[in-house]
């Protein structure tokens, strides 16, 4: 770890984060300056100017070499690169499949010690919405997408247990300024309580490899965090201010819709997709 010019110290010389051109990617770029000196910023698409203390890096994560190098010299990796909605499955399968093993041989190969993954709810999607789940619930995606996702959570286990990198999986719900439908209202993630979890999961001493639930404090609940207790993670922020905003407050198990009676909404309803030639 680097000193800063005041003296302190902060918790990492240099931060990895992939997919900084993204949603989340530039909600959280910003707060990284406080837990490492350099933060080193990577997407595929335009980053924009760096801050004073960032590097910019535009990287496919399918180009092995590139990413070897993008790892090289890092302390620790947020990885929220890859693509975050269904998609051609071929597309999936460089970004989220190949682009994250890439991701994690480069960290062995570097001797980084620490990855928060942004996993996803549609890895577990197709569980019904009258269960509450934990850590240990087990996968079942709705989408090629969710089974990406499963991928990306079992490689990390596999790193983890060979190779000891710890991980932090997210299984993010759905964070926006605000809802967008019912479901959303028991899914919903603040932006201020992302960045809290991305803070968590960065600084809690030892993690192993854990799963916890990216979703607010809200009034109904999928999602049970009691087993990923230790790393501190409070929401602060609830979907009920939003609740004027539809006319339910939640999808219920009564619809013959699939799409109401599943916790993964209208992906379980969705089909795999063609890859189009450009």
């Amino acid at each position: 770890m680097n000193a800063t010019s005041t003296g302190a110290r902060k918790p990492f010389g240099r931060l990895l984060l992939t997919g900084a051109a993204g949603n989340l990617g530039r909600q959280v770029r910003g707060a990284l300056a406080n837990w490492a000196d350099v933060v080193r910023v990577s997407d595929i698409a335009a980053l924009g100017d760096a801050a004073p203390h960032e590097e910019t890096r535009v990287v496919d994560l399918a180009d092995r070499p590139a990413v070897m190098e993008l790892v090289d010299g890092v302390d620790a990796i947020v990885h929220l690169g890859g693509i975050s909605v269904d998609a051609p499955f071929d597309d999936l399968v460089d970004a989220n499949i190949t682009g994250t093993y890439n991701l994690y041989e480069a960290a062995r190969k570097h001797g980084v010690k620490r990855v928060v993954f942004a996993s996803s709810n549609h890895a577990i999607g197709f569980h019904p919405v009258t269960e509450v789940l934990d850590a240990d619930s087990p996968q079942r995606p709705d989408s090629l997408y969710g089974v990406t996702k499963c991928f990306g959570e079992s490689l990390s286990r596999y790193y983890f247990d060979r190779f000891g990198i710890e991980t932090v999986c997210l299984r993010i719900g759905s964070s926006f300024e605000a809802p967008k439908n019912p479901r959303m209202l028991v899914t919903f993630l603040s932006y201020r309580d992302f960045i809290e979890l991305v803070r968590c999961s960065l600084l809690t001493n030892r993690v192993g490899h854990a799963i916890v639930y990216g979703v607010s404090d809200n009034p109904v609940k999928w999602w049970d965090n009691t087993k990923a207790g230790f790393l501190g993670f409070r929401p602060q922020d609830s979907s009920e201010q939003f609740a004027g905003l539809f006319p339910m407050t939640a999808p219920t198990a009564e619809y013959d819709d699939p799409a109401q009676r599943y916790q993964g909404g209208g992906f379980v309803v969705g089909e795999p997709m063609e890859r189009h030639a450009k």
